[in-house]
């Protein structure tokens, strides 16, 4: 079954209204909601009293209705009792060397290593269970809302403290943590764990100490989530898992790896579409279950106003389906109907406040009667790849703190984007599993990583090395295996694993990218643009594919190749162009299609191709036989012309 529904608040309706949106919810054709997830002060208005009524009576309407329930913790938001019962409980902000308790002024307030904090959220999480576990309604819980180190996380005495226990348990002793941090630099050597103080926030600290910083913030988060769920569990069997930001700064691997289903917002621009593609083939291989979409726009977002362009009736038709083309289950809208006041008072939902439709309602009953339709092909296939692209959380942080290239010099919000615009986007036409380092590489016959700083994370060098001996063809770089998991670079290679491997030497390492830097293939001579730099390379024991053209690197190795037992390893000295990158790749398209077509082949009890125009433009597809048009309803072979914003279910005849 797959889900198409919003987030709704029933805290803040009388139940004559509550009733009125069941019935616009049914018009549209939602069958699910989530709830709860700010209702603290509702849920237990004083310590110890528990009042889920208004949600039971709300699950009970709904489910009466055909819509299923994702019911949330509300520990993001906790009431003020919470904070008057202990004071020191507000998160501590960095503020230029002079750290300030926060006020209550919005959510996300609370430090992670409280531990009165940690035992209301186990209590509440299990009062709800028990109340409301069992209900024939539930489909799913959602622990807090979008957790992360927000500021930088918490500068309290308490993290300062557990903070230095992190370091002591990692390095052991302090000249372990000097040495590998290369703390003479500068005479910044530690003698004592105790005079580690936490990393002022956009100050030019040193990156080994920021890194540290936030892995220990985002290890907090992990076990502030992981406790909740415990408490769930003892009187619920719904699957659990935690609504998160875009982007892997948090890792999206470790939080999961105790949570049963990967959740996921995002409000990319409607000409970021592509983008978000790269995050649902990354979500599809974390669990072996369909991840589900928490939250992405209704036409627009924002806070105090609406921010970042109208998102058409097309692009949230396409927007919508595309996680569940991608081996998803749930699409869910933030939100149903507008607060009528608050801090996202000018963000976008399927209702206003007073009750007035959305010009994006008419795509969302399409969406809906689209699922109906297509649903049995989609139950009945999975998407499988034989490519995969790697997204590593460690290369995140890395580059978070230590860019070494400007395209990454913008904290956590860098990397994504770089990874999609310069390395997946090239895969419209194919299908490719974006995967963490710790990930099983057999089912894969190419691997392409780019930017993996540390190479050696989750041992992933020794077990890509044993893949390429046994067949594979691993394309790695640009900067990949530059880095130790702490942020610094090596000393005795530039790439010391990644060198060895592909059996060449770095002659010339230039982090620096302009306009007139080019490269050419070997064989045949033609040229192409290449990004990010330019690593040159002397081939000790390997074959040059490419060099560069019209710079300082003149004829030098751009790509080299060395064959490794039964496979290939390719390494890239710079980014090079969409159509390079795939000639390396060697493999066929699922179809010949227009750019703006991006296709998913799916495969199981039926066979069939899916096609989604993302660019709001006329595109085609190119069939290879026959196959079943499901919306149309009719047999399409040979060239097929594509509406913008249109979705073809293929089934192979």
């Amino acid at each position: 079954m797959f889900y198409i529904g919003s987030a709704y608040y029933p805290e803040l309706w009388e139940k004559e209204e509550i009733v009125k949106d069941v019935q616009r919810m049914k018009e549209l054709g939602l069958n699910c909601v989530r709830i709860g997830e700010f209702a603290w002060s509702t849920m237990e208005k004083t310590e110890g009293v528990y009042d889920f009524e208004i949600f039971k009576y709300v699950m009970d309407t709904m489910y009466e209705n055909g819509i299923y329930t994702v019911l949330c913790t509300p520990s993001c938001t906790p009431p003020r009792w919470v904070f008057k019962k202990y004071p020191d409980l507000m998160r501590v902000r960095y503020n230029n060397y002079d750290n300030i308790r926060v006020e209550i002024h919005s959510r996300a307030h609370a430090c992670k290593s409280h531990e009165g904090i940690r035992e209301l959220n186990y209590k509440i999480a299990e009062e709800m269970s028990l109340a409301l576990g069992k209900h024939p309604g539930l489909i799913g819980w959602q622990i807090d809302n979008e957790l992360y180190p927000y500021d930088f996380g918490c500068f309290c005495e308490r993290c300062t403290k557990k903070f230095r226990e992190y370091l002591k348990e990692k390095y052991e002793d302090i000249e372990n943590l000097n040495k590998k941090w290369q703390m003479k630099r500068w005479s910044l050597n530690y003698t004592s764990f105790d005079e580690i103080m936490p990393p002022a926030p956009m100050s030019w600290e040193h990156p080994s100490h920021a890194v540290e910083w936030w892995r220990f913030q985002c290890q907090l988060i992990n076990t502030y989530a992981w406790e909740q769920a415990d408490a769930i569990r003892k009187h619920s069997d719904a699957p659990i898992g935690t609504d998160m930001m875009i982007d892997n700064a948090l890792s999206y691997n470790n939080i999961n790896k105790k949570l049963d289903v990967v959740q996921h917002n995002h409000y990319d621009s409607e000409n970021e579409l592509y983008r978000t593609f790269l995050n649902y083939d990354f979500y599809r291989t974390l669990k072996d279950s369909p991840f589900w979409v928490t939250e992405t726009q209704p036409g627009y977002n924002g806070s105090y106003a609406a921010y970042n362009g109208y998102r058409s009736n097309g692009h949230n038709y396409i927007n919508s389906l595309a996680p569940i083309v991608q081996g998803g289950e749930m699409n869910l809208y933030w939100h149903f109907r507008c607060h009528p006041a608050g801090h996202e008072i000018g963000h976008g939902a399927i209702y206003s406040s007073a009750g007035v439709p959305s010009p994006i309602a008419p795509s969302i009953k399409k969406i809906a009667d689209t699922l109906d339709t297509c649903g049995d092909f989609l139950e009945n296939t999975k998407v499988k790849s034989k490519i995969a692209l790697t997204y590593s959380s460690t290369s995140v942080k890395n580059f978070m703190f230590a860019p070494i290239i400007p395209h990454l010099d913008d904290h956590d919000h860098s990397f994504r984007p770089l990874l999609a615009d310069r390395f997946h986007d090239a895969f419209r036409h194919y299908n490719v599993d974006v995967i963490e380092t710790d990930k099983c590489l057999d089912e894969y016959e190419v691997i392409v990583a780019p930017l993996l700083s540390c190479f050696d994370d989750c041992d992933f060098g020794t077990r890509v090395k044993k893949w390429v001996e046994n067949g594979g063809t691993l394309i790695a770089g640009p900067y990949s295996d530059i880095m130790t998991d702490y942020a610094t670079k090596h000393t005795k290679r530039t790439y010391p694993i990644l060198e060895e491997l592909a059996g060449v030497k770095v002659k010339h390492h230039l982090p620096v990218e302009q306009d007139n830097f080019k490269a050419k293939w070997t064989q045949g001579g033609e040229i192409f643009d290449i990004f990010l730099g330019c690593d040159a390379f002397d081939c000790v024991d390997s074959e040059c594919l490419a060099t560069y053209t019209g710079f300082d690197f003149e004829g030098m190795c751009a790509i080299a190749k060395r064959k490794v037992g039964k496979g290939n390893v390719i390494l890239l000295g710079t980014a090079p162009s969409k159509d390079a990158l795939l000639k390396l790749v060697d493999k066929k398209p699922i179809l010949e299609a227009s750019k703006n077509v991006f296709l998913t082949k799916r495969q199981g009890k039926e066979n069939g191709i899916v096609a989604l125009e993302i660019e709001n433009k006329d595109g085609y597809i190119m069939l290879e036989g026959e196959y079943y048009d499901i919306l149309n309803k009719k047999n399409v072979s040979g060239k097929v012309e594509i509406k913008p914003y249109e979705a073809l279910f293929l089934k192979e005849i």
